[in-house]
């Protein structure tokens, strides 16, 4: 744990690229399969690698929103704003501000890149992907924003894999393309 500690000090961002990297496209990955309620690779012709890509790319605005908006609730507390001293209602007043101002902002950004890289156009079901920010993304970076700042994003782009298997488990059964006669 120490040597990853102590990259995540000396390379935030390409940390944060790498981690979200990784564990948003296995994220991606299981949720396919759950959704589809079997093991295959879906995704071919390269489409892993942009998905990694993809999420490498969104880890740049996360990591800033994750410096940028503790500063901020801090600063909120340190003017008696928000009770100064209690780490978990603090916890709680940064992933309410990141979620409810940034959230939507990187929920649409999300999707955008996700149309670009399946050359799709579809924005069905964003409704969902925006109700996520609430019932999801508020309780986990409230318990992401109580830890030291170092553990933040990798707990992040973890919760990213949870968050695809919540999805792929109760996703519709997607149907198989038939096979060409």
């Amino acid at each position: 744990m120490d040597t990853y500690l102590a990259l995540v000090r000396a390379q935030p961002l390409a940390m944060a690229m790498l981690q979200f990297a990784v564990l948003g496209t296995l994220g991606d990955l299981l949720g396919a399969w759950l959704a589809a309620r079997r093991v295959h690779w879906p995704l071919g012709g390269g489409l892993w690698w942009r998905k990694m890509v993809k999420w490498a790319l969104l880890a740049v605005p996360i990591k800033v929103a994750f410096v940028g908006y503790a500063g901020f609730v801090q600063a909120l507390a340190a003017h008696g704003w928000l009770p100064a001293g209690e780490p978990l209602l603090l916890a709680l007043a940064t992933s309410v501000a990141i979620n409810l101002q940034f959230g939507p902002l990187l929920v649409l950004g999300h999707r955008w890149l996700n149309n670009r890289i399946s050359g799709t156009r579809g924005w069905q079901h964003i409704d969902r992907s925006l109700w996520s920010l609430a019932w999801f993304w508020v309780p986990a970076h409230a318990v992401t924003f109580a830890l030291p700042p170092d553990w933040r994003i990798g707990l992040a782009a973890l919760w990213s894999v949870v968050l695809g298997l919540i999805l792929g488990m109760y996703s519709p059964v997607r149907q198989r393309p038939a096979a060409a006669a």
